[in-house]
Formats: structure tokens, sequence, C-alpha cells
């Protein structure tokens, strides 16, 4: 069997807790935001929560563990330490079938681990420290990893490094190489905003899909509304996937728009992973070769879903 796709990203192990708006405040942590904090902001802000669950997290392990569930055929890099965290998040996605490529080794930073915050609007707030998992490097990567891939998925936050530039082009460089599809998700407008010039050369030059939510999109593209950024993107000859929450969801290629609506929902619980599962259900019936509007669809049914759950998985 062929191999299908393998996602590149940072292995981030989720922490779960419930709390309300209060606790945000107090903290000054923006609603539904992802901040970056160090390892002693980590171990205090876990002291004050009650923990729900722990669960292997990071965008793109939330994807490929998606695909999985979807019987694709998934492997993912990322770094992790020979620690507990880093046991623990080998297993979690071993578990579901992901096969873990990335060999760990005794390391001077933990695994990295994000707090996720769930308030009572289900809305997320992310606090999360990287630990080894953004030093992923070139050296980590082979082509013995990638070459019998039909897609690679790679995640924006994954340039919150310096390092991390090097990497990307070696990974893009035996992609081509070996006539592989390259697939990108912008991951977080603060993400964009930081390295708006490097993803605007990406999707010129390297990536054949880019996925991305309104707000993301809109600040790549530095217009005010989506129909000025699809004007934009359309010259592009990109596979380019939007996706607009209670808007449903929309995709550019050779200059057509496809439209999709959303799945229906009957209750919200938690929106972490609506992104990284709407991302799973495109690219698996992608995969399959199918008409990009059953995409969409498969796409939505997959974030309406994980909706209705707490966590990541389904």
């Amino acid at each position: 069997m062929n191999k299908q796709i393998l996602g590149i990203g940072n292995a981030i192990v989720d922490v779960l807790a419930k709390v309300d708006e209060e606790f945000l405040k107090e903290r000054n942590l923006v609603k539904g935001s992802m901040k970056l904090i160090n390892k002693s902001e980590f171990e205090d802000l876990k002291k004050n929560i009650k923990i729900e669950k722990i669960v292997a997290g990071g965008s793109v392990a939330n994807t490929m563990a998606g695909i999985a569930h979807l019987q694709g055929n998934t492997s993912f890099i990322g770094k992790i330490n020979s620690d507990n965290f880093g046991d623990m998040y080998r297993e979690s996605l071993e578990s579901i079938n992901v096969k873990f490529s990335y060999i760990e080794k005794k390391e001077e930073l933990s695994t990295g681990a994000s707090i996720i915050l769930i308030t009572p609007d289900s809305e997320r707030t992310m606090c999360t420290y990287l630990g080894i998992s953004s030093y992923l490097s070139d050296k980590d990567i082979n082509e013995d990893n990638i070459k019998n891939h039909e897609l690679i998925f790679l995640e924006g936050y994954l340039w919150d490094k310096g390092i991390s530039e090097k990497m990307f082009k070696h990974v893009i460089n035996i992609a081509k190489k070996n006539k592989i599809k390259i697939a990108m998700s912008l991951s977080d407008v603060f993400c964009v905003t930081r390295h708006k010039q490097d993803f605007s050369n990406l999707l010129k030059n390297d990536l054949d899909i880019l996925i991305g939510n309104e707000n993301e999109i809109n600040e790549l593209s530095n217009k005010k509304n989506l129909l000025d950024s699809v004007n934009q993107l359309k010259k592009l000859d990109k596979l380019i996937v939007i996706t607009r929450s209670q808007n449903g969801s929309m995709a550019i290629k050779n200059n057509e728009i496809i439209n999709c609506d959303i799945a229906k929902v009957t209750k919200i619980l938690d929106l972490t992973g609506a992104g990284d599962l709407f991302a799973a259900g495109f690219l698996k019936e992608y995969l399959d070769k199918s008409e990009i509007k059953k995409c969409l669809t498969t796409g939505s049914i997959l974030a309406s879903k994980i909706i209705q759950k707490i966590g990541a998985r389904l």
C-alpha cells in the first residue's frame, strides 16, 4: 500500500482543562488565541487547572489522526524528548495507526505541551510551551522519510524558529525532486502576520495546496475582505482552501471558486481541532482523487463532528 501522506509539525502534548472567563481575564489571556509561554509559566498554569484529558496534539498531528480515522495511510514527524510526555506522545499516535517516523533521543529541553483552556462558550485559548518541538531540523528528516508519499503536509507554526526555515526548504526540495505534492496550513493569524512575506513566497514558488481560515487568508493577501483576497489569489494557479466557520468553506482552483455549506451541528462542546479535522477530511478525499466539492464536504463533516466533543480526536 502506498504511503499516502506525511505530516510534519510541532509535536505537542495537549493538556485540556475547562475554565471560566474570569480565569482568562486574571491572566490577561486573549480568548481564542494561541500564546507561546516558557517552561515556568507552563508549570505555574498547570498547577492552577484541573486537567480533563491529555492527548498527542499539534495541528498537523491532529490532521494525521483524522485521516487515519478515515482509514488513510499516515505518517508523522515531530520532535520529542525521550521523557514522559514524549513516550505518551508516541503511544497516543501509534495506538490510532499513525506511523511516528521520528527517532527520539535524550534532549536538554522537554517535549512540547499546550494547555488548552476551554471556556463555557466552547472557545479554546491555548498556552503553548514549544519545548524541543520547535527545534525540528533538516538533520531530523531524510529522503527515505519522504520519498514514498503522495503528499507532504506542513504547518505554518513551524516557522516560529530560525532552524525551521532550513528544515522547511530541505523538505520542499526532497518533495519536489520526488514529484510529491506539498500542502501547508496557515495555522494562526498572528503566525501569518509574523511571516507574511515568507508565506507568500512559499505559496507562489513551492506549495500546491494552502489551507487557512478567512482571517488568515485576508492577512496573507493584505486585504480587508474575502472577495478582494479571492480575486488576488485566483491569479495564482494553486489549490487554496478557505474555512469560514458558520459560513462554510470554499476552494479556489484554476480560477474557479467552489463553495460548500457547513454540516449541521446540534451542540458545540469544544472548537479544538475544527480546522485540523477539516484539513483531514479535505486531504483524505483529495488523495482519493475526489471532486473538490466532495473534499470540502467531507472536511465540513469532520469539523462538525469534532466540535461536538472535547478534544481533537474522533
